[in-house]
């Protein structure tokens, strides 16, 4: 009997004390590539340096929660992307592009995105090492 008072409380217990854990798991992934300011491989230009080949085009929404929500962020409509790129295989996303939020039926206000998702052929280009020096 007083195993059935005290099992919702160790249930509970337990979902708290393992929480940071499961939270420590989300590692950082390393990609091939990186857009410094977003932290995610979209990138709004071609990429002209590395051979690749397309996986397919990507498109994603982004919705206000609310009329008084902010339009959404750069960051937050690149990492939309990326996710949807990421489900295909992709190595990156070029040509990424997103216009202005709009109001519909059913959202207060929602961004579209687009955005070419690829996968690297090649090898990524060696760092230029400096010429050597002629010693005197």
């Amino acid at each position: 009997m007083k195993l059935l008072k005290i099992a919702p409380a160790l249930l509970i217990a337990l979902s708290i004390t393992t929480q940071p854990a499961l939270a420590g798991d989300k590692a950082k992934k390393s990609f091939v590539v990186v857009n410094e300011a977003v932290g995610v491989p979209v990138f709004p230009h071609d990429i002209t340096d590395r051979p690749y080949t397309v996986v397919g085009e990507v498109k994603a929404g982004v919705r206000k929660a609310t009329i008084f929500s902010k339009e959404a962020s750069q960051d937050k409509i690149y990492k939309e992307l990326w996710e949807r790129a990421e489900k295909l295989g992709a190595d990156a996303v070029i040509k990424a592009q997103y216009g202005e939020s709009h109001v519909t039926a059913l959202s207060w206000g929602k961004t579209n995105a687009t955005g070419v998702a690829i996968k690297f052929t090649g090898a990524a280009p060696a760092a230029a090492e400096p010429a050597p020096t002629p010693a005197q």
